[in-house]
């Protein structure tokens, strides 16, 4: 079970931005792989920190999380769609990296052993998937063509004299207290530590071309309208030692015919006629997966709500699927012939057509709120 992230970062759930960067930073110096060379505990605790923040420094993200904790991004937030076990360290450096400011030799880039390079990483690309309500509630797999930019074959990069390879210059100005020393990104290189040296004749300026590619993206079950997922290293590259940006995949859940989805419930329609609902009957009604025969019993009132259980979308976390609410409406027909309307006439003051409800038939508010609780 994953830990609250309040919890993570040591911090209360009213901590406003400057509390929540300040105690991110003091958790990401302490399990900072330079300093913990080797350690697999510290790694992880620190790939939880950087999880962590990336949802409370977002005011939206953070909304999200205080109504639904974990649940509101597992599968589309944070590094990797699946928790901190699918992060990338480069991707914490490169989002996060300012945040360390000069703790670790003034870059915040991660070393990976050597020389303490910085590493750029590419722009990401964002796509819209469509999905029927099938798909959604059986997770799929879809095959999407983006265009990428990718560094050109041929192409060649050398240390930026600038720099020197660090991808931040350093500035020295003479204040009041005295002499300041501050970094910022490189201007020549754009905080990569590489400039352009050979490139081919099709390639832009940064030694980039614009290739096809077909990015396979598996979509788990019970995804919503409007959820964002990601695919680590699917977007642009970047020029020199950098690393791809990722691609970000819009959910759309195009509309059911008959099926209407509340969350993880269903609801369907049924309609039935006056004979039937007097008679009681046997149905066929749309699922999800196809069609389920139902059973009414004589007598049914127009208004019932049946519930079939488990028939309705997946949880996303895996836990249960919802329900499909089965709303009985008997159709009152709007022309009849002159042996019908003349049956009804001599029935209408039949005690048995006289409106005699039970203390167990509910009434529309009570049917409704027995529907959200």
């Amino acid at each position: 079970m994953k830990k609250d992230f309040y919890e993570v970062l040591g911090i209360s759930k009213g901590a406003d931005a400057a509390a929540i960067k300040k105690a991110y930073r003091k958790k990401a110096i302490e399990y900072h792989p330079d300093k913990n060379p080797g350690d697999k505990s510290a790694e992880e605790k620190f790939k939880i920190a950087a999880e962590a923040y990336e949802i409370l420094s977002d005011p939206n993200k953070k909304a999200k999380y205080d109504q639904m904790g974990h649940r509101a991004f597992d599968g589309s937030g944070g590094f990797g769609g699946g928790g901190h076990a699918g992060m990338n360290m480069d991707d914490i450096f490169s989002q996060f990296g300012d945040i360390f400011g000069s703790a670790f030799g003034g870059g915040g880039g991660f070393s990976s052993g050597g020389g303490g390079q910085r590493r750029t990483k590419g722009s990401n690309l964002r796509i819209k998937v469509k999905l029927t309500l099938e798909e959604i509630a059986n997770g799929v797999e879809k095959k999407v063509k983006v265009k990428r930019k990718v560094q050109a074959p041929g192409v060649s990069y050398k240390t930026c004299s600038t720099c020197n390879g660090q991808g931040q210059v350093m500035r020295v100005t003479n204040t009041i207290l005295g002499r300041m020393q501050s970094a910022s990104t490189c201007p020549t290189c754009n905080g990569s530590g590489q400039i352009l040296d050979k490139k081919p004749s099709e390639a832009d300026s940064q030694g980039m071309i614009v290739e096809d590619e077909t990015v396979s993206i598996k979509i788990p079950a019970g995804v919503v309208d409007g959820m964002q997922l990601k695919v680590s290293n699917k977007g642009n590259d970047a020029p020199g030692n950098s690393i791809p940006g990722d691609l970000i995949v819009a959910i759309e859940e195009l509309e059911h015919e008959f099926l209407k989805r509340e969350g993880e419930n269903l609801h369907y329609d049924l309609y039935i006629s006056f004979p039937e609902a007097i008679l009681g009957v046997s149905k066929d009604i749309e699922a999800i997966n196809g069609k389920v025969r139902i059973k009414l019993e004589e007598g049914i009132q127009s208004g019932k709500i049946l519930r079939l259980k488990g028939k309705g979308i997946p949880n996303i976390n895996g836990y249960a699927s919802g329900d499909l609410l089965v709303h009985v409406n008997v159709w009152t027909p709007k022309t009849m012939n002159k042996e019908q309307k003349s049956f009804f006439e001599n029935n209408i003051n039949d005690e048995h057509f006289i409106p005699n409800p039970e203390k167990s038939d509910k009434s529309f508010f009570e049917k409704v709120k027995d529907m959200f609780s």
